[in-house]
């Protein structure tokens, strides 16, 4: 648990919310989460039993819904700025179980990729009910999601979210090609990053904004608040599968290497051990090169810099949400990125 022993001296400068009420966004959040899972599997209703009870497996409420709290924080936060309404639009609040939709049909497509045989804790669908299956579990998801965003009836809210569906298959695909050239590798790592985590978080929140907000200023800052949130919390994944425990994590750890991805951590080892080069480019796939990676990142610098770089953009978030009229939902905004930046699953 390296990065957690030694973060104290890291993060000190990330406590920005020392002499403001301390706000927790979970709490903050609760009210307008209420029943989030049940409104989702009305959203599902579907006659064939077992395309339900696949459906109902990852909507079990046991989820953070992580990404629909920061969907109503922010719409809160933008309607305060706005006219000082205090209340989630019904619109603003769908857009938060479309982005949680979204966001589980896409685990559900990504473990028939990986061939996964666990996420949160439990067996995949696609170990369960079979990759065919899954991936028309997933579909189903999608195009409830996608009815869901019609009924808000705004073309531009539709435009803003179908963008998250297209970046979630571009950054699948970015992630299955490599470059040769390292520098050229980190940006394809976080534009595969940004695609496949931070677009969803990036376009929910500019979606609310645009619902609660006529400032295209105020979109702005909720899109780029969304984004650096989106991009560190990724990376912080990234650090999680080299210094957490399977049990605690809900999923292997190593898992990245063994699909034969090069992560943040991997990246940066890679300049203290260039001989790593070799094994990102065959895509770790001899044997041994998984363990000897893996040795190789907790030897180097990786872990700390790669959560460096997650601080850096954490601290990005907090400059853009700031723009806005202060209140308790801005400051648990902001308290969010130290969490973040301290979670450890």
């Amino acid at each position: 648990r390296f990065h957690h022993t030694s973060k104290s001296h890291w993060c000190s400068c990330s406590k920005t919310v020392s002499d403001e009420k301390y706000q927790d966004p979970f709490q903050l959040g609760k009210k307008d989460l209420k029943n989030l899972y049940e409104d989702i599997k009305k959203e599902l209703l579907v006659s064939a039993a077992e395309l339900k009870e696949m459906c109902d497996y990852y909507f079990d409420g046991k989820g953070k819904a992580f990404r629909p709290m920061i969907v109503v924080l922010m719409a809160r936060a933008c309607n305060i700025h706005h006219n000082n309404s205090k209340e989630v639009q019904a619109s603003q609040r769908s857009v938060a179980i479309i982005a949680e939709m979204i966001h589980t049909a896409s685990l559900v497509h990504d473990d028939v990729i990986d061939d996964a045989n666990s996420r949160r804790g439990k067996r995949t669908l696609n170990q369960i009910w079979g990759e065919r299956k899954a991936v028309l579990a997933g579909d189903f998801i999608l195009s409830a999601a996608s009815v869901a965003l019609a009924r808000i009836g705004n073309t531009t809210i539709i435009s803003v979210l179908t963008q998250v569906i297209e970046d979630l298959v571009r950054g699948e695909f970015l992630q299955l090609g490599s470059k040769e050239n390292e520098n050229e590798r980190f940006a394809h790592y976080l534009e595969k990053t940004f695609k496949k985590t931070a677009s969803l978080i990036a376009n929910s929140c500019k979606a609310v904004s645009i619902l609660g907000c006529p400032d295209p200023k105020v979109h702005e800052i909720a899109y780029q608040y969304g984004k650096n949130v989106g991009i560190a919390f990724q990376l912080i994944d990234d650090v999680l599968d080299f210094t957490s425990c399977a049990d605690h994590l809900g999923k292997p750890t190593a898992a990245d290497l063994k699909l034969g991805l090069a992560t943040g951590p991997v990246l940066f080892a890679c300049r203290q051990f260039p001989e790593m080069n070799a094994m990102i480019m065959r895509r770790f796939s001899k044997p041994g090169d998984v363990e000897r990676a893996r040795k190789y990142v907790l030897q180097s610098d990786g872990v700390q810099q790669t959560t460096y770089l997650a601080q850096r953009y954490c601290h990005a978030a907090t400059r853009e949400i700031r723009k806005l009229r202060p209140s308790p939902e801005r400051e648990a905004l902001v308290h969010l990125t130290e969490m973040v930046l301290m979670r450890d699953k």
